[in-house]
C-alpha cells in the first residue's frame, strides 16, 4: 500500500493555490526571458484585431513590418505576383513559398497558413 497522508481541506486548497501561482510566475519569468532575448516579440493589439477580423494574415504581417509587396518579394525570393494572389485569397501558396515568407516576416509559418 502506498504511503499516504491526510491534510485538511483548507491547506490541500492553499497548497494548490500556491502551486498554480509558482507555475504563473515561471510563465512570466519565460515570457519575459524569451522577450529579452528576442525570441520572442510583443504584437499590437490593431495586428490582432486584423488578423482575428480574418484580414489575409500575409498582408497583415506585411504591412506591420512596414514592407511593400516588392520589398517582401526581394527579402523573400518569393514572385511580388503570387505575393500579391495570397493575399487576395486567390492561391494559398505552397509550404515552401509560405516558409520563405514566414521567414523574410520573421514569423512562424503557422502565423501565415
Amino acid at each position: 500500500m502506498p504511503d499516504s497522508i491526510t491534510i485538511p481541506r483548507k491547506e490541500y486548497d492553499a497548497l494548490l493555490a500556491a502551486a498554480e501561482t509558482l507555475a504563473d510566475l515561471r510563465a512570466y519569468d519565460s515570457a519575459k526571458a524569451s522577450l529579452a532575448a528576442g525570441t520572442e516579440e510583443l504584437v499590437p493589439a490593431d495586428v490582432l484585431n486584423r488578423l482575428l477580423g480574418g484580414e489575409a494574415p500575409l498582408r497583415v504581417w506585411r504591412e506591420y513590418r512596414g514592407l511593400s509587396g516588392a520589398d517582401l518579394a526581394r527579402q523573400s525570393g518569393v514572385n511580388r505576383i503570387q505575393i500579391i494572389d495570397i493575399e487576395a485569397g486567390r492561391n494559398q501558396g505552397s509550404v515552401a513559398t509560405l516558409r520563405k515568407l514566414a521567414n523574410a516576416l520573421r514569423v512562424d509559418l503557422d502565423d501565415l497558413a
